[in-house]
């Protein structure tokens, strides 16, 4: 395997530039930029130099980590220079003409950890969540996903699985044993299936982690005319909508991302939705309107409360600061954007609706390919449920192990036959 180099901080120029070295031939390395070998997982004030021509490049830290007890399950070796940019160059080109060491590609630390069992797939894409983390929430998510929490919520899934599979192999082959428990195994067997099933049940109750990233979907829609636009540029601090006593005046969808109390919200601005549509442009936008409608995780509704098209809708009554303004009947809350009277409620609002559609603190989101695999399992545990024939049911129990393989990334064949063996003595 190759021996790899980047620049692991960040770009320069910086107070300080960390250079990692993962591979067989990091410790060679190491030595020949530093003319010695440090002790191990201590650092050590190295005068950095050129190998080829002994030039004096640096003074630093180096760091010397063996393997297989590192971030990426090799050898590792980190040289801490200071991050200018032409110190940062130098080193890195020094590394580059060592014999066996090469650039690595983007992620491939990452991407060695993983094969090398340092951390599965949730905690890598916990990684990735972490480096592209905008807001506090999304930060805490990605955090508890990175460390491993779901991690070992699944190694104990998986413990779960292959403990029934066990069970059911020796109900099928081994039932004339005497040290194998044949009363009531199947009656145990379904128990823990069906516990199984409901712990996964509830973990799909999670909230998804592309709502966290992508933010939490507020539409504005109503009438023309009615303060949308106003609004949504009040919410999110900035002119992002354009603004006309002129009804209209906005033909389509405009979104404004916004960071509230550490949570991400998409605001969308709609087309003002009327019976008389005046052209073809218009009635596009309606309709774009009405899928914004369908498909927000709050509507804020700015017309008629009677004709608030969805049940859950927040229903304003808003232009407070006009004169001769009335509240509307049945309105949730009356609001001025542009005095800001009501603005506070209604931030306070979507603050609290936002609450049950993101991760809370200490907690984390699931991604798609998460939640499809848990479906996957759960789908195979409901199937195996519904039937008396142990062979179909050992059958159900392998696709459930595979849906929980393919959430770490991990074959788990081997581990169920050591469950097998070591839990019913079988061989003796």
């Amino acid at each position: 395997m190759d021996t790899i180099f980047a620049l692991s901080s960040g770009q320069p120029p910086a107070a300080i530039g960390i250079i990692r070295i993962s591979g067989p031939r990091a410790g060679e390395a190491l030595r020949a930029i530093c003319g010695r070998m440090p002790n191990p997982r201590l650092a050590s004030v190295s005068l950095f130099s050129d190998p080829q021509s002994g030039e004096a490049l640096d003074r630093g830290l180096a760091l010397w980590f063996p393997g297989p007890a590192t971030a990426t399950g090799e050898d590792l070796a980190e040289l801490h220079c200071h991050g200018g940019r032409a110190v940062t160059a130098a080193l890195l080109a020094a590394l580059a003409r060592i014999a066996g060491l090469r650039g690595a590609m983007p992620g491939e630390f990452t991407r060695r950890a993983f094969e090398n069992g340092r951390i599965d797939l949730s905690e890598a894409e916990g990684l990735s969540d972490l480096l592209f983390a905008e807001t506090e929430s999304q930060r805490r998510a990605a955090m508890m996903m990175a460390e491993g929490h779901f991690s070992r919520k699944v190694t104990d899934w998986q413990g779960r699985l292959l403990a029934l599979s066990a069970s059911v192999e020796a109900a099928l082959d081994f039932s004339d044993e005497d040290d194998v428990p044949d009363a009531g195994i199947e009656a145990r067997i379904r128990s823990g299936i069906a516990g199984l099933a409901d712990t996964l049940q509830r973990e799909l109750a999670r909230p998804d982690a592309e709502r966290l990233r992508d933010g939490v979907r507020v539409v504005l829609a109503g009438p023309p005319n009615a303060g949308k636009s106003t609004l949504l540029n009040a919410l999110v601090g900035r002119d992002a909508a354009i603004v006309s006593d002129i009804a209209g005046t906005t033909r389509d969808r405009i979104e404004a991302p916004a960071a509230i109390g550490g949570i991400p919200f998409l605001f969308t601005d709609t087309a003002g939705l009327r019976a008389d549509k005046q052209d073809a442009i218009e009635a596009i936008g309606m309709a774009r309107a009405e899928q914004a409608i369908a498909a927000a995780d709050i509507l804020l509704w700015m017309g008629d409360p009677a004709d608030a098209p969805r049940d859950d809708a927040v229903k304003i009554s808003a232009k407070k600061d006009v004169a001769g303004w009335q509240a509307a009947a049945g309105a949730d809350l009356d609001l001025s954007a542009i005095s800001g009277d009501g603005m506070a409620e209604l931030v306070a609002l979507l603050l609290q609706r936002a609450q049950g559609l993101v991760p809370g603190e200490g907690d984390y989101a699931l991604h798609a390919r998460q939640r499809r695999e848990v479906e996957a399992a759960l789908a195979a545990l409901s199937d195996a449920l519904e039937t008396d024939d142990l062979l179909i049911v050992a059958e159900h129990l392998r696709l459930a192990r595979g849906a929980m393989d393919a959430l770490t990334g991990r074959a788990g064949t081997e581990d169920m036959l050591d469950a097998l063996f070591g839990k019913f003595c079988i061989g003796k």
